[in-house]
């Protein structure tokens, strides 16, 4: 039996430690290039989407 995550986020990643808080994984970064490169590879071994919030947050999501 398979147990799959769906419409969760799965991890945050940003430089903006006062911008997040909740209960997943939040990987905070030195730079605005670092975050956008952790964010991706979490998303790849994660096989889910990557949402740019805008304001330097990433957030994780398996749809």
């Amino acid at each position: 039996m398979k147990v799959r995550a769906a419409g969760q986020i799965l991890a945050v990643v940003t430089m903006h430690r006062e911008k997040v808080g909740g209960q997943a994984p939040i990987f905070y970064t030195e730079s605005q290039e670092e975050t956008a490169q952790i964010a991706t590879y979490l998303a790849r071994v994660f096989m889910a989407a990557i949402h740019d919030l805008g304001n330097g947050v990433y957030i994780i999501v398996k749809h």
